[in-house]
């Protein structure tokens, strides 16, 4: 038990790692996906179809390559990144394309009606985004980027090959250290519990947001 207590005690360290990466991603890919899908729906072209290359720029290659990418190319023309620094640009940049289809879509199966009535209500397109297609699409999208977000806290074992001491890391090394396999069922069960809290807060948001639709 007490060997139990010392492994888990690491391996909490290297979760603060996950955590960080995970929170910090979050919230900056959440609003930059929003904006990149307002980009994408502009009817500026130029703005649309920069938007549009980087979602497919994004989502047709893979986390993995992008992490590698910023960690040892952008050295190479000058711009050098902490390690934590590299993870958070990449990982944002990737998700926030993720997001911004989410919220495309969402925005797109508002009624072109509801912009009509907000037209002939006096209202600007800041307004009417805002007070009107928002609330709905923040439901509406709730699902698929509940969905992300899970996918988000098991991509973040990826910084393990930046040779970040996340809690993939960790595991390992203890497992490498003591031939013993118990390191990567404690990092299973750290997982678990984290996606399990994600999923019953997203539960819990739907369920609250969803009494309007009644």
């Amino acid at each position: 038990m007490d060997r139990l207590v010392d492994i888990s005690i690491l391996m909490l360290e290297g979760t603060q790692v996950t955590l960080e990466i995970f929170f910090v991603t979050l919230l900056l890919a959440l609003p930059l996906g929003l904006f990149a899908a307002l980009g994408r729906l502009s009817s500026w072209k130029p703005l649309s179809l920069l938007m549009e290359f980087y979602i497919w720029l994004m989502r047709g290659t893979p986390l993995m390559l992008q992490l590698l990418f910023v960690y040892f190319a952008l050295p190479m023309v000058g711009i050098r990144l902490p390690d934590i620094g590299a993870a958070l640009l990449a990982f944002t940049l990737n998700y926030a394309a993720y997001f911004a289809e989410i919220f495309r879509a969402g925005i797109q199966s508002i009624p072109k009606g509801q912009y009509e009535a907000a037209e002939t209500l006096g209202l600007t397109y800041a307004q009417t985004m805002r007070r009107i297609i928002m609330p709905q699409v923040f439901r509406i999208v709730l699902p698929p980027v509940s969905n992300e977000t899970i996918n988000l806290v098991k991509d973040t074992s990826l910084i393990y090959i930046l040779a970040m001491n996340d809690l993939l890391r960790v595991a390992r090394t203890i497992v490498q250290r003591e031939f013993d396999m118990t390191p990567f069922v404690i990092a299973a069960v750290f997982y678990l519990v984290m996606t399990f809290v994600l999923t019953w807060g997203f539960k819990e948001l739907e369920a609250y947001y969803g009494k309007y639709d009644r």
